[in-house]
């Protein structure tokens, strides 16, 4: 579908032939534009690897992240993991032919990534490692602290006032 705007007489503008669903783009940037998909799927392209190497590879990502985009990935086909018989048991990942498909596209990606000026690149990552650094740290939980319980606020009253 090719979406055109024409103006008539009048001035109006009207559309033709607007994207009523996803486009092309869109469809792949909903799979590969995913925080950390591209990362990993960029990460397994040399071949198979264990699950604590690929996080360590990956920084600035949780392992609980790394787990759910992986488990996506399985599921769309563009990654296979597998489980190694070793102790402690390990988990091993390998990009799939499919997944594969995606790797000139990264490159690509990769290619112009590095071309642009200096400014902007900086700017995407400080805006990226703020919300990275949310993402992995996490408060400690106190199993000895004792909370009270407070029974919910009736509705139009304030808390402490029955």
């Amino acid at each position: 579908m090719n979406p055109r705007i024409e103006t008539d007489a009048m001035g109006r503008k009207k559309v033709y032939g607007p994207c009523t669903k996803p486009c092309a783009i869109e469809r792949g940037m909903r799979i590969l534009g995913g925080k950390w998909t591209g990362s990993i799927l960029w990460h397994l392209k040399d071949g198979a690897v264990r699950f604590n190497d690929l996080a360590r590879m990956i920084g600035g990502a949780s392992k609980k992240m790394i787990t759910e985009r992986l488990r996506q990935l399985e599921d769309w086909g563009l990654v296979e993991r597998r489980v190694l018989h070793t102790s402690p048991v390990a988990v091993e990942y390998t990009i799939t032919p499919l997944g594969a498909t995606a790797l000139a596209f990264l490159d690509e990606l990769r290619r112009w990534s590095e071309s642009l000026p200096p400014a902007l690149t900086q700017a995407g990552l400080n805006e990226d490692m703020g919300s990275a650094a949310g993402e992995t740290q996490t408060a400690p939980v106190n199993s000895r602290r004792r909370t009270t319980h407070r029974p919910p606020s009736r509705p139009g009253t304030t808390p402490g006032s029955h």
